[in-house]
């Protein structure tokens, strides 16, 4: 992707003061409670930003929601067309830059310190009734090793005293950095982060590649180094340091990207060790299940996904769909040049995407993100006994109700819906007409 520059930086509180210069915040003017109400507005208000100062149990935190909740908002805070988002993201994953590490007196984060730790002083959420306790959703957990250096990623966690949290860790890399540790480890993990860190901390990488490199392609990135000696982006509104122990209690229920309820596992306990943050701090709420859930889990594999497609075929796009919950189905688009390259894209694409469930492999003559469109192709382009690949007992997503409850196995199915390249009988391609100003005419 060359030709693609590195932008300014720009920090979370810097959007949500440049959304409300621009009136596109929906301001709360009630106190609202952090218990289940707050939850409640944000689901009315999908789609749209939700910021307050009037948290009933506020310790003196502003609350910031739904702030990434469409794609338009993403491209607004990167600063780039939407048609460039992929390409942007794709460049990103492809050429990782080191940020720069800064001075502890020029961090914003740690322009606040308090060494007791009290949970319940932070606009933490209660989201829903069956809930197992308040939750942080929009944390980014930073992680270092010895050998494969740093890592980040998207946890959730769960409030269960004062000082502790309970996180759901899949066996993925920071599970790995736990194990290489002898069952404990020293991380932080931040709130209020830039949308570089949140779409590079969702990011599917090769253990070993840093998610903050990612980052700072992206966008331009500044750290600072904790006193746990852990580096977290500098402008974040909170970076909490802490210890994953040994100690495992039950985590859950919480609501999933599929808007259902996950089981109750037994997972590890995070003591805080310690808090920072910015002076007047936003506490990003991030609703479970909500668009924006969607937007900041599914679009980082959309980059993943082309890469992989890419490699067998002219991929000009991919959506991650939001009817598939924003992670179970996608459309790839691809500029065909041999007969199996639709079939091939299939595999490519759940190669791309572990937890994929189905894909549909289309022209670029058809609109990705119109799902009528999409429709159109499997109708006029499908032959099911040759179009369709079916994988049965595969790996799939913890987050699929309808996969096995223990070894999440499932049927993955792909839809090559592309148009033959030799048309032997009816046409492939939709008609056109003249294009005319209907305003011209009345």
């Amino acid at each position: 992707m060359e030709g693609i520059e590195v932008d300014l930086m720009m920090s979370f509180r810097d959007f949500i003061d440049k959304l409300r210069k621009e009136k596109k915040l929906v301001e709360l003017k009630k106190p609202v409670s952090k218990h289940l109400e707050l939850a409640g507005i944000c689901a009315v208000l999908d789609e749209k930003p939700v910021y307050t100062e009037k948290i009933k149990e506020n310790g003196g935190a502003r609350v910031a929601a739904n702030v990434f909740s469409t794609r338009d908002l993403v491209c607004e805070y990167l600063g780039c067309p939407s048609e460039q988002l992929i390409p942007k993201l794709v460049h990103a994953v492809n050429r990782p830059s080191k940020p720069k590490l800064i001075d502890e007196k020029k961090a914003p984060v740690l322009e606040v310190t308090e060494s007791g730790v009290d949970l319940s002083k932070f606009p933490i959420p209660f989201h829903a009734e069956k809930d197992g306790g308040p939750y942080f959703a929009s944390a980014i957990v930073i992680a270092q090793d010895k050998e494969l250096g740093r890592n980040c990623s998207f946890h959730r966690m769960m409030v269960i005293g004062k000082d502790k949290v309970v996180m759901r860790i899949l066996p993925r890399h920071l599970n790995e950095f736990i194990k290489r540790n002898g069952g404990e480890l020293d991380v932080a993990f931040v709130v209020g982060a830039p949308i570089n860190v949140l779409l590079a901390g969702a990011t599917s990488v090769e253990l070993g590649q840093d998610e903050l490199e990612i980052a700072n392609t992206l966008m331009s990135l500044e750290t600072v180094r904790l006193p746990n000696g852990i580096e977290v982006p500098a402008d974040a509104e909170f970076a909490f340091e802490g210890k994953i122990t040994k100690e495992i209690v039950d985590e859950g229920p919480f609501i999933d990207l599929t808007e259902t309820y996950d089981v109750v596992r037994k997972q590890p306990v995070m003591q805080v060790t310690r808090v920072h943050h910015r002076k007047n701090p936003i506490f990003h709420v991030l609703l479970p299940g909500a668009l924006e859930h969607k937007i900041l889990m599914g679009m980082p594999r959309e980059p993943t996904i082309y890469n992989e497609v890419n490699k067998i075929a002219e991929c000009k796009g991919v959506n991650i769909t939001p009817g598939g919950c924003s992670w179970l189905h996608a459309v790839v688009s691809i500029k065909k040049k041999n007969e199996d390259d639709g079939i091939k894209a299939i595999e490519a694409a759940f190669k791309g995407h572990k937890s994929l469930k189905h894909v549909v492999i289309v022209d670029n003559d058809i609109n990705i993100y119109d799902p009528s469109s999409v429709e159109w192709a499997i109708a006029t382009r499908v032959q099911a006994d040759k179009a369709v690949v079916i994988k049965k007992n595969e790996k799939g997503s913890s987050l699929d109700p309808s996969a096995d409850p223990m070894t999440y196995a499932t049927t993955k199915m792909g839809i090559d819906a592309t148009r033959p390249l030799v048309v032997h009988g009816k046409n492939f391609t939709k008609a056109s007409w003249m294009k005319v100003k209907p305003e011209e005419y009345l």
